[in-house]
């Protein structure tokens, strides 16, 4: 099951947990009502998964691909670690289910507070379009995870400030309605 937790101020490894103490804990239904979806599948089988397929169909994800980040498996390794952990939002939703391996998705929450959400083998997390977020890995560094897109993927990131983009306007109208 994932596990989520508000980060610490600590500018060390970013791979690190960067777990505040004492450890404050962020439930699925918090995520939830920042757009997050969370849902856990069976990774040792997803070529012929039915529970893979039918999300697939439901929500419409046509495309895919599999990446793997590690440094001997991804051109230009430590310029693309870089670039993942800025922080930065998507026109479109942003969808990763984890085949093999670890690593952390940062989202903002409400408050505009760092939540580090620790996915592997197995966990599938749909973030929002117009979140502010990023991606590292962990101490492992090793991560293989699917890419599904609605439609042609579209990989442009862009690095807050980026409060002017529909996207953004859409998901803070989105955080204002869940308060109520």
């Amino acid at each position: 099951m994932v596990e989520a937790w508000y980060m610490d101020e600590s500018q060390e490894d970013q791979r690190t947990p960067h777990r505040q103490r004492p450890n404050r804990a962020v439930s699925l239904e918090q995520l939830r009502r920042l757009g997050v979806v969370y849902r856990r599948l069976d990774a040792d089988n997803y070529e012929t998964d039915p529970c893979l397929k039918e999300i697939r169909r439901a929500e419409n994800y046509s495309w895919m691909d599999i990446v793997t980040i590690h440094k001997d498996k991804l051109p230009n390794y430590e310029e693309k670690i870089k670039t993942f952990y800025e922080e930065h939002l998507h026109l479109d939703d942003e969808i990763r289910y984890i085949l093999e391996g670890s690593g952390y998705f940062d989202v903002r929450d409400k408050d505009d507070k760092w939540i580090r959400i620790s996915m592997e083998k197995g966990d599938m997390i749909t973030l929002p379009a117009g979140i502010y977020h990023r991606f590292t890995l962990d101490e492992n560094n090793y991560v293989k995870a699917m890419r599904l897109f609605v439609g042609e993927p579209v990989w442009t990131a862009y690095n807050r400030p980026a409060d002017d983009f529909p996207a953004r306007k859409q998901y803070m109208k989105f955080l204002a309605e869940e308060a109520h």
